[in-house]
C-alpha cells in the first residue's frame, strides 16, 4: 500500500490539499482550542476555507510571484493563508511573532511583501508602525478582531471579510481557483523562511514544493507516519521545523494538526490531545523535567521514595528495554520495570502529555545525556535529528533501536554527507534550498561548484556511521597553547544542568577559557526558596554567594569531563561570572531561535570579558534593556567573578 500523498501528480501543496479533500474529506485535518473548546475542521472544510481565502486575496490584487507575510501564533487561518497564497502561485513568508517592528521591517522590505495576514491587534499595531516607513505594505488581514473595531485604516481587513469577498469572486469566476492551481509547478517557491541571523542580517531561504514534499515523504517513510498520526503545533511558524512537521508533512501524510489555545496552555493542551508525534527543542524537554523535579520535591516522603527507587530501575534498564534489547535485562529487572511502568513511568508520561507518543524528536542544539536518557528510560522514544533551514531539516535522524546519546543519527534516505578537509559537514539532500532570495552571492558561497551544501558545522562519523557534530566550523579555534577550543561544545555541556539557562564561552587565542553564565530563574529560584534565601529578582539572585557556589559545582563537573579529553582538556573553564541580566532576543543577544550571538555579546559586554581575563574579582557594569511594552531602561550591577577548580588532563595513552 502506498504512503498517503505519494501520488506523483500531487506535486504541489495546493494539489495535495485537493487530493486529501477528495480521498479523506470527512477526516479531521486541523483543530484549534478556543476559549477552552476544541474546534475541528475536516479536510473538505479546510479546502473550502483555503479556496475562499485565495479568491479573497485575488480580489485584492494578489498575483503570481507576490509575497504575503504570515505573523502570529499557530492558528488554522494562518496555515490556510499559506495554502491560499501557494494556490495563486504566491510565496508565504512567515515571521517570528515575537519579533520587534524593526526586525519585521527588514524582512518585509527584503521579501518585497505587499500583503500580510496576522493574528491579532498586537501584530497589526507593529505592521502599522512599519508601514509608516515601508509604504509598499498595502493590505493587512487580521484573524482576531478584538481591539480592532475602531481602527480607521481602510487597508485593514478581517479574515471573515476576506473570505466573504473571496466567495463572491469565486461565484463570478468559478474556474479561476482550479486553473490557478493547475498553473503551479513543483519547482515553484513554496515558502520563504528567514535564517536566524546569528552573525548578521537574516537571509530568505527559498524552498520549492518539490524539496519540501520530498523531505516530507522521506521522513514519513523513515518513521512510518500515517494519516492516523496527531501532532501539536506550538513552535514558531517562521521556524523551518514547524513548517516541515506541522504543514508540509501534514499535507503529504494527511494527519491531524492541533493548535493550542496559547503558549501558556501548551502543556495542558498536550495532555488533552495526546499526540503520537512530537518535536521540541532541548530547552522544552529540560523545562518539563525541571517541573517534574520540583513537583517531586514537594511530594510526600513515600511518593518521593517510590519515584527515586523506580527511576533508578529505569536508569539501569529502561533504555535497553526501549530499544528492544530485553535479552540484556534480567527477569527481576524486567518485572521491576513493569511495576514501575504501572506506578511511575506511565503516570509520568501522562502528566507530560506523552502517553501516546510513538516518536519524539529534539534538535537545534545539543541535549544533555542525562536528560536524553531520562526520557528514553521512562518509555518515550526520544531521538535526535539534524538539519538546517536550508536543508528543510532533512539530513540525519536516529533510527529507532539504534539511538546513541552523543550523535545526531545516520543520513536520511536520499541524503549524502561528506566531511571536508577542514572538518566541515557538507551535504546533498532532497530538501535542498532553491536559493537565497535576491542573494546569488550568498547562494554561491553556501553551495560548492559540485552541488554540496556547506552546513558550517564541524563533525565526523563514528564507527557505526552516526554523525557527531562538534561545533560551528568557524567557531572552532585554538587557545594559545594549541588546545582545540570549541565554545559551543563547552556551552552545551554547561547548559545540560537545569540551573544554567545560557552560557557563553571565551578562549580563542587566549591563555585560558572563561564563561558568562545565565541562571535559570525558575530552577535556581526554587532552589533558593527551599534554603530560605530571599531575593528580589533575577539580578539580586544572580549575585548571591550561595548561587555562585551552586554554579561553581556545575562548572567544575564540566571541567572534570573536559579533562578526560586530551584534545579539549586545557579548555576547562578557569574563571566565570553570572550575568546580571538574562540574555534576550529583544536586546539582540539571542536570535529568535534562541541561539547565542557570541560576537555581539562579546562587544556589548567587552568590559566584563576584559575583567574575566585580567584576574579581577568583580566588575561594575550597566546594560540597556528593552521591556515588553517597548520602554527601555538601565540595569546596573557589580558583577562578581569567581575561579573554578580544574583537573589534570588525560594523556593520549590514558584516553586510549
Amino acid at each position: 500500500m502506498s504512503q498517503p500523498g505519494s501520488n506523483p501528480d500531487a506535486d504541489t501543496f495546493p494539489r495535495l490539499l485537493l487530493r486529501h479533500a477528495a480521498v479523506r474529506g470527512e477526516r479531521v485535518a486541523i483543530r484549534e482550542k478556543d476559549l477552552g473548546i476544541w474546534l475541528s475542521w475536516s479536510w473538505r472544510q479546510v479546502a473550502d476555507e483555503v479556496r475562499a481565502a485565495a479568491c479573497g486575496l485575488a480580489a485584492l490584487g494578489f498575483k503570481r510571484g507576490m509575497s504575503v507575510a504570515i505573523v502570529g501564533d499557530n492558528r488554522p487561518r494562518l496555515y490556510w493563508s499559506m495554502a491560499a497564497a501557494q494556490s495563486l502561485g504566491g510565496i508565504p513568508v512567515p515571521l517570528y511573532q515575537d519579533a520587534v517592528a524593526q526586525e519585521m521591517q527588514f524582512v518585509l522590505e527584503d521579501a518585497e511583501v505587499e500583503f500580510a495576514v496576522v493574528e491579532d491587534q498586537e501584530q497589526v499595531d507593529k505592521l502599522l508602525e512599519i508601514r509608516a516607513k515601508y509604504p509598499n505594505l498595502k493590505h493587512i488581514v487580521y484573524d482576531d478582531s478584538r481591539g480592532l473595531r475602531n481602527y480607521p485604516d481602510p487597508e485593514l481587513l478581517s479574515f471573515d471579510r476576506l473570505q466573504d469577498s473571496g466567495r463572491e469572486f469565486d461565484r463570478a469566476h468559478p474556474d479561476f481557483y482550479v486553473e490557478e492551481i493547475g498553473l503551479g509547478r513543483a519547482d515553484d517557491t513554496a515558502v520563504m523562511l528567514y535564517t536566524s541571523g546569528t552573525t548578521g542580517n537574516p537571509k530568505g531561504v527559498c524552498h520549492s514544493h518539490a524539496a519540501l514534499i520530498a523531505a516530507s515523504r522521506g521522513d514519513i517513510a523513515f518513521d512510518g507516519f500515517t494519516a492516523d498520526d496527531e501532532v501539536l503545533s506550538y513552535l514558531p511558524m517562521a521556524w523551518v521545523g514547524d513548517h516541515l512537521f506541522s504543514y508540509a508533512q501534514a499535507m503529504v501524510a494527511g494527519f491531524c494538526v492541533n493548535c493550542p489555545e496559547s503558549s501558556e496552555t501548551v502543556l495542558n493542551d498536550l495532555r488533552e490531545i495526546g499526540p503520537t508525534y512530537y518535536f521540541a527543542p532541548p530547552r522544552v524537554f529540560e523545562n518539563l523535567l525541571t517541573s517534574v523535579t520540583i513537583r517531586m520535591e514537594d511530594a510526600a516522603p513515600f511518593k518521593r521514595s517510590m519515584f527515586h527507587h523506580f527511576m533508578a530501575v529505569a536508569k539501569r534498564c529502561g533504555a535497553r528495554i526501549m530499544d528492544g534489547r530485553t535479552s540484556d535485562v534480567g527477569l527481576g529487572e524486567r518485572l521491576q520495570y513493569f511495576l514501575g511502568d504501572l506506578l511511575v513511568y506511565g503516570p509520568l508520561r501522562n502528566v507530560l502529555g506523552m502517553s501516546r507518543v510513538r516518536v519524539a524528536y529534539t534538535g537545534g542544539a545539543a541535549i544533555g545525556p542525562d536528560l536524553f536518557d531520562f526520557y528514553r528510560s521512562i518509555g518515550v522514544n526520544l531521538k535526535q535529528l539534524y538539519g538546517q533551514t536550508e536543508t528543510a531539516v532533512y539530513v540525519c535522524k536516529q533510527p529507532t533501536g539504534k539511538v546513541k546519546l552523543d550523535t545526531v543519527g545516520t543520513p536520511l534516505p536520499g541524503v549524502e554527507i561528506r566531511i571536508a578537509d577542514n572538518g566541515e559537514v557538507q551535504v546533498k539532500t532532497p530538501g535542498m534550498l532553491k536559493e537565497y532570495y535576491k542573494r546569488p552571492d550568498a547562494t554561491a558561497e553556501s553551495i560548492t561548484p559540485d552541488g554540496w551544501f556547506m552546513t558550517g558545522d564541524a563533525g565526523f562519523f563514528d564507527g557505526d556511521g552516526h554523525l557527531k557534530i562538534i561545533d560551528r566550523a568557524k567557531d572552532v579555534g585554538r587557545m594559545n597553547d594549541g588546545t582545540l577550543f570549541a565554545p559551543q561544545y563547552i556551552e552545551n555541556k554547561l547548559k545540560f544542568f537545569p540551573h544554567i539557562k545560557e552560557a557563553v564561552a571565551f578562549g580563542n587565542e587566549r591563555d585560558l577559557c572563561t564563561a558568562f553564565i545565565n541562571i535559570d530563574l525558575g530552577s535556581v529560584g526554587n532552589w533558593a526558596e527551599r534554603r530560605g534565601i530571599a531575593y528580589s529578582g533575577y539580578t539580586d539572585l544572580a549575585q548571591k554567594d550561595e548561587v555562585y557556589a551552586l554554579i561553581q559545582e556545575c562548572v567544575e563537573k564540566v571541567n572534570r569531563d573536559l579533562a578526560a579529553d586530551p584534545k579539549l582538556g586545557n579548555s576547562q573553564v578557569r574563571r566565570f561570572l553570572v550575568l546580571h541580566k538574562e540574555l534576550d532576543a529583544d536586546d539582540g543577544e539571542l536570535t529568535r531561535t534562541r541561539k547565542v550571538r557570541r560576537n555581539f555579546i562579546a562587544e556589548r559586554y567587552a568590559q566584563l570579558v576584559t575583567a574575566l581575563f585580567s584576574g579581577a574579582g568583580h566588575c561594575e557594569v550597566e546594560a540597556l534593556v528593552k521591556f515588553e511594552d517597548g520602554r527601555t531602561g538601565m540595569i546596573r550591577a557589580d558583577v562578581k567573578i569567581r575561579e573554578a577548580g580544574t583537573f589534570p588532563v588525560a594523556t593520549e595513552r590514558a584516553a586510549a
